[in-house]
């Protein structure tokens, strides 16, 4: 039976700062550090072994899976990393303060921006601090201005299909340690929530989830290993 543990990141300096982050590549804080062993901690105890772990390309993410592997004595697990992973593009708002936002714009337009499925924020400017059209880790990548859950299902899904689900159809065990956004879309590809459900679902930063699939790769089962900090889940199969 194949299994999956999802992990978003630990807490990192903009979550502190309560700033919309999305592809800035800001570092854990040393509670996210913590969450991060922690969550490897549990893994341990769980007595899940992974074949292979997938990450984004932000450092968050990066250093969340080398300490969660570390802490679960797995530290030489394969580790593939692609941008396709990456946290959800907060175009324009990018950088801001989110109460400061919520002030200049209303909190109940920021509140569309950031928890519907389908209305993106404005789209960052081009040349800004936050343009990553020069970064090299997206060359040849059309690079996003913004997007909406939808628009980062839309390219985590083909990249979960070619290069995730054969792993999992194979039989290996893995690790996504990635992001808030990136980590929703995977969810809603396997319990194929609805546009509406979806919505409701919050992944706790730090704290493993494992799934049990089917041959099918539909989930059979799966928990939180760290029940204090749980948060509601999709009916199993």
């Amino acid at each position: 039976m194949p299994k999956l543990v999802l992990l978003r990141h630990g807490q990192s300096r903009w979550n502190l700062e309560d700033k919309f982050t999305g592809w800035v590549d800001v570092d854990l804080t040393p509670e996210g550090e913590a969450q991060a062993r922690k969550g490897g901690e549990l893994i341990k105890a769980a007595g899940v072994s992974f074949d292979r772990c997938f990450t984004s390309v932000l450092t968050r993410a990066i250093r969340t899976s080398w300490l969660a592997l570390a802490a679960a004595g797995q530290a030489y697990v394969p580790e593939v990393k692609d941008w396709r992973l990456n946290e959800r593009h907060y175009g324009g708002l990018t950088g801001l303060n989110k109460t400061d936002t919520a002030a200049k714009f209303g909190a109940d337009q920021v509140k569309v921006w950031r928890r519907s499925y389908d209305v993106p924020p404005p789209p960052l400017a081009a040349g800004g601090e936050f343009d990553f059209a020069a970064d090299r880790r997206y060359a040849g990548a059309k690079v996003p201005d913004t997007e909406s859950l939808k628009t980062t299902l839309e390219r985590v899904e083909p990249y979960w299909s070619a290069e995730i689900a054969p792993k999992l159809v194979a039989g290996e065990t893995l690790l996504i340690a990635a992001h808030g956004n990136s980590l929703r879309a995977i969810v809603k590809l396997l319990y194929e929530l609805d546009d509406v459900a979806i919505i409701g679902v919050e992944i706790p930063t730090g704290n493993p989830l494992l799934i049990e699939l089917d041959a099918q790769l539909r989930p059979v089962a799966a928990r939180y290993l760290d029940q204090g900090r749980a948060e509601a889940l999709p009916a199993a199969a």
